[in-house]
């Protein structure tokens, strides 16, 4: 009776690690590996079915998808701009991109903006954080010292 039980404290224990980040491992048991192996081997039959589907079908919707997918894009970008950034600054991973490109962005967010009304000013990219802090830290100062104390307390309790 004892070698089941051994058998299944080996399979559900974690046998080994695998860094994601410098805080975060990844420590799969025999029985998560084996439901994984299993998955991939489901959405690989899946994709395979799903492929062998699609070759029969004609692509009599094709360009409605495209075009709908093209309209989901520029809804996506317009939502980025009226933020101050792009998909593409935001692939790249440039906090402060090229002058011209910041310029665009700026310019078609002021035009986003303006086309849909929005009155509250959001701060056009990110080379005004410094602006956006000294305005955050002004408006501390104007608080009273009860307000401010309150504000203490919602930003520095953990």
């Amino acid at each position: 009776m004892d070698i089941p039980n051994r058998l299944l404290d080996k399979a559900i224990s974690p046998n080994w690690d695998f860094k994601i980040t410098d805080s975060w491992y990844f420590s799969p048991s025999y029985l998560e590996a084996g439901a994984i192996i299993f998955m991939l081997f489901l959405l690989t039959l899946s994709m395979a079915r799903l492929r062998r589907m699609y070759v029969k079908w004609s692509f009599k919707g094709a360009p409605g998808m495209i075009a709908l997918g093209f309209f989901i894009a520029l809804i996506l970008e317009g939502f980025m701009i009226i933020g101050g950034k792009t998909f593409m600054t935001e692939i790249l991973g440039w906090k402060n991109p090229p002058k011209p490109i910041a310029n665009v962005l700026d310019t078609s967010r002021k035009e986003l903006v303006e086309v849909l009304g929005e009155a509250d000013e959001i701060p056009s990219s990110s080379a005004n954080t410094k602006i956006r802090s000294e305005y955050v830290i002004s408006s501390f100062k104007q608080l009273s010292s009860t307000e401010a104390a309150k504000a203490k307390e919602a930003i520095c309790t953990p």
